[in-house]
């Protein structure tokens, strides 16, 4: 991945070679024009939907309506996602790429959109990555790393006792760190670690292997529709009964109950957002959502909207121009906006320092289930990744 002072570079050398009245030509105002890819076909259309809604309430509340959005269905597929951010940039003339579910989707668009000196703010993937050695001041990860997503998760089993611990999550990038980030505080032994298909719905082999394992519980990490069918599956496999469940939130959210039902009663869920999290920014969003959805939001409703605000708090700052990408970098990693999370900051390479909690889920006495009351389990944590950032050097 090529830094941006390489890009700097290759653009002086160009300027150099021109004749002078050019080479000094002032820079002009360059208004903000953004690309927005997500999933809109498939199992996976469901977060594409929710996370579109919540970008386009956000949009409308920090009052950026004028602003030109294009929308490009990535497919789930990281191929798919290349071509929609390269399209995106040749041809619609984008300057901010937002978006992003899938952790491989990003990393397979990252490159052409960082060399073309476009902001990329990833509205929910957060890679490992992109965390480290190869953070880059143009990307931000509005929601999370991907990693402290689950160390929570790692951090609950742990303070229940658990002697061993079995864990399973899809065979893609955003699995691998997930498994890792609750192995980094989870310290007992892990029973079984496995790693189905990404479009994988029939778990009837990995279960087995799971009752095989002797856990004491089921770390599992799916989203949407995948996570709907593990929840089920597990529920009629009666394994919940001796192995409870943990999940991060997208395993089971507001999408993934509604599609369960009574099924994900008895697991618990840990989370950096829930619709009862009570601060101005929040009931404001929850109650536009519910307005214009006719439903809850869900976690990536919730950072999409965020980084609305995040983008319209950087363009004041600029004053809506973003010509001087370090200047709007900077604006942007001040994080200058009140999140529907409450405490919320940038760690030094871009990803989120937030608070992440743990809570039951039970019934709602209509057949269904939602979150139990919730209890803080880490407080304004930091992904492991930042310190090997060349950024924090800056």
């Amino acid at each position: 991945m090529r830094p941006v002072q390489g890009y700097l570079l290759s653009a002086t050398t160009i300027l150099a070679a021109l004749p002078t009245p050019l080479a000094l030509s002032t820079v002009f105002a360059e208004p903000l024009k953004i690309g927005f890819v997500v999933t809109q076909s498939g199992p996976g259309a469901v977060i594409g939907r929710d996370m579109t809604a919540g970008f386009k309430i956000g949009m409308q509340h920090a009052g950026l309506e004028n602003i030109p959005v294009i929308y490009e269905d990535d497919q789930l597929k990281p191929d798919i996602g290349r071509q929609a951010s390269t399209k995106l940039l040749e041809s619609d003339h984008v300057n901010l790429v937002s978006g992003m579910i899938w952790s491989n989707v990003l990393l397979a668009s990252v490159k052409p959109i960082l060399d073309a000196n476009a902001i990329l703010i990833s509205a929910n993937a957060g890679p490992s990555e992109l965390s480290g050695k190869q953070c880059h001041p143009n990307f931000f990860g509005v929601a999370f790393q991907n990693d402290t997503l689950h160390e929570p998760g790692g951090q609950y089993a742990q303070g229940k006792g658990y002697k061993k611990l079995a864990l399973i999550a899809p065979n893609y990038p955003a699995g691998k760190d997930a498994m890792n980030g609750v192995k980094r505080f989870y310290k007992g032994a892990v029973a079984a670690e496995l790693y189905p298909a990404l479009d994988q719905f029939d778990f009837a082999a990995d279960i087995a292997q799971l009752r095989a394992s002797g856990a004491d519980a089921v770390y599992f990490f799916f989203a949407g529709a995948q996570a709907i069918s593990f929840v089920k599956q597990y529920d009629q496999s009666g394994l919940n009964k001796t192995m409870p469940l943990i999940g991060a939130i997208p395993s089971l959210d507001a999408i993934v109950r509604g599609g369960t039902g009574p099924a994900a009663i008895g697991a618990t869920v840990t989370t950096y957002w829930d619709d009862s999290i009570d601060n101005p920014a929040n009931r404001k969003f929850v109650e536009a959502f519910i307005a214009d959805q006719n439903r809850k939001p869900t976690g990536y409703a919730a950072t999409a909207y965020d980084t609305a605000s995040l983008i319209a708090s950087a363009l004041k700052k600029v004053k809506s121009d973003v010509a001087d990408r370090k200047a709007f970098s900077a604006a942007l990693a001040s994080a200058d906006f009140a999140s529907v999370r409450g405490s919320f900051k940038f760690n030094t390479n871009h990803m989120p320092i937030q608070n992440f909690y743990a809570g039951p889920i039970v019934g709602d006495g209509e057949g269904k289930s939602k979150i139990g009351p919730l209890e803080l389990v880490l407080k304004d944590h930091k992904d492991s990744f930042a310190q090997d950032c060349p950024l924090a050097a800056n």
